[in-house]
């Protein structure tokens, strides 16, 4: 069976959905609990799931936001699920929030922004050009200052935020972020890993990541 997405409103979230979210995850180390997932959807203005027949496969929080005048597609709390379907889940989530930002920003390259702890996370990202950080490049001026400026938005207090290595310091807490696995992480590029290396997961570090989609790739999601 074909995986089917849907992006809604927050507001049309039920406890029962929030409880398909919150088993889903579980089988993460990164398990989002149920009264977390329901400040997530106070907190984000949309959220695409997807499902395989009834069943969720995959859920993240998002909104389009203009910050700054840039257009931005934000991810918040997101779990794909760990079986060997979900490469075709993290795609289909991320080309629902690709069609919706083109939708809203017709014609201009988007920023999308997301919170990681893990490298495999980055395949959400595939897609996107001038993701930072990324391996062997060094961010200039403007893009830490995106970094600052995500961190910002995500509520995170410039006294905890690492803008040379784009690493938002946790408190103890368990964080927000996207959560996937990687069905080849023989796949994944070594030097990836090194941009984690100094991220103590057990406390709440999250790396803050971003990249652009283009105007010209976005017209293919109409």
């Amino acid at each position: 069976m074909a995986i089917e997405v849907e992006t809604k409103d927050c507001t049309q979230l039920g406890d029962a959905e929030l409880a398909e979210m919150a088993d889903l995850s579980a089988a993460s180390p990164h398990a989002f609990e149920i009264g977390m997932l329901s400040k997530q959807a106070e907190a984000w203005v949309l959220v695409t799931e997807a499902r395989d027949g009834t069943r969720l496969k995959g859920f993240s929080f998002c909104t389009l936001e203009r910050i700054g005048g840039t257009p931005c597609v934000l991810l918040g709390a997101a779990s794909i699920a760990r079986n060997a379907k979900r490469d075709t889940v993290l795609r289909a989530i991320i080309a629902d929030q690709m069609r919706r930002a083109v939708l809203a920003f017709p014609d201009e390259d988007v920023l999308f922004g997301a919170r990681f702890n893990a490298p495999d996370a980055f395949e959400a990202f595939r897609s996107l050009h001038d993701v930072i950080p990324r391996p062997g490049h060094k961010a200039s001026g403007e893009e830490r200052a995106w970094g600052r400026r995500l961190a910002k938005r995500f509520g995170i207090p410039p006294t905890r935020y690492e803008d040379r290595a784009f690493i938002a310091r946790g408190q103890g807490a368990r964080p927000v972020v996207f959560d996937h696995e990687s069905l080849k992480p023989e796949k994944l590029d070594p030097e990836l890993a090194e941009l984690f290396a100094g991220l103590d997961v057990d406390a709440g570090d999250t790396l803050i990541a971003c990249g652009w989609a283009m105007a010209e790739d976005l017209e293919k999601y109409l």
